[in-house]
């Protein structure tokens, strides 16, 4: 099974002088402004390394989830961030980084437990490994 979704971009103007739009297929996301300014300065919009940062988190959190349930946790709440570095690179800039940290109130799990699956959940979501960079995981177990 291949599940196909998509993202688009429309950049107009070149440089730091040029305004974009980025929209979602499901329309969470529609003509989203993002530029220069929206990435590196604090103008309002979004920019790459916050929609990866949001995909990485909520990705990793639906994967641990379904590890939690897939061991017999039925209720609890998980909340989780994700911090994405970009770091200059020579000519450019490359993502080093993506440190998720998560907390998690789940009745009836021990702290080990819990975090053998974050662990689990980290190296199989999808969207860990889809990055190439350093992925960490902080972990919070309030019971």
């Amino acid at each position: 099974m291949t599940i196909k979704k998509t993202g688009s971009a429309k950049y107009e103007g070149l440089g730091k002088g040029g305004k974009g739009h980025v929209s979602t297929q499901s329309g969470a996301l529609s003509d989203q402004p993002y530029g220069f300014q929206t990435r590196f300065e604090d103008k309002a919009g979004t920019n790459p390394e916050e929609l990866i940062a949001a995909a990485h988190a909520s990705c990793f959190t639906m994967a641990l989830a379904f590890k939690l349930a897939d061991a017999g946790h039925e209720d609890g709440t998980l909340d989780t961030s994700a911090e994405v570095s970009l770091e200059k690179d020579g000519d450019g800039f490359t993502v080093t980084k993506s440190a998720l940290s998560t907390k998690a109130n789940v009745p009836g799990l021990d702290k080990a437990k819990f975090e053998e699956l974050a662990a689990e959940a980290k190296k199989g979501c999808p969207i860990s490994k889809l990055l190439t960079c350093e992925i960490t995981l902080e972990t919070q177990f309030e019971g």
